[in-house]
């Protein structure tokens, strides 16, 4: 055999034995704590449909939105460097004036409100 499949079948042979041992083992010696959900100290055995805040999803995701601006704008200080460092401040203010006019509309809309 040459070096190319010896070095593709060895790796494959040593992965499918410890995958089935993986497999097996486990079944060997089963116990009831490890067969339980665990779900952060919450009771597992109640309701899986608690009520969940919308506001809270809203301004999760303008958290979000407003991080992505940020690594967005993180390489603007090296963009004096290209050849048109215009082009690039350009499109950096029209994402600066686009977040910042929907944060304006979310506001006036009382999406930022937390208690009503």
């Amino acid at each position: 055999m040459n070096l190319i499949t010896l070095s593709i079948a060895i790796p494959a042979l040593i992965s499918l034995i410890l995958a089935f041992i993986a497999f097996w083992l486990p079944a060997l010696n089963p116990d009831s704590e490890k067969l339980s959900p665990y779900e952060c100290g919450f009771d597992p055995l109640g309701s899986a449909r608690l009520p969940f805040s919308l506001r809270f999803f809203l301004v999760a995701i303008l958290f979000l939105l407003f991080d992505l601006e940020i690594a967005l704008l993180l390489p603007l200080p090296w963009g004096d460097q290209l050849c048109s460092p215009l082009i690039t401040t350009l499109w950096a203010s029209i994402i600066i004036i686009l977040l910042t006019l929907g944060l304006v509309y979310e506001w006036l809309q009382g999406g930022l409100e937390w208690a009503e």
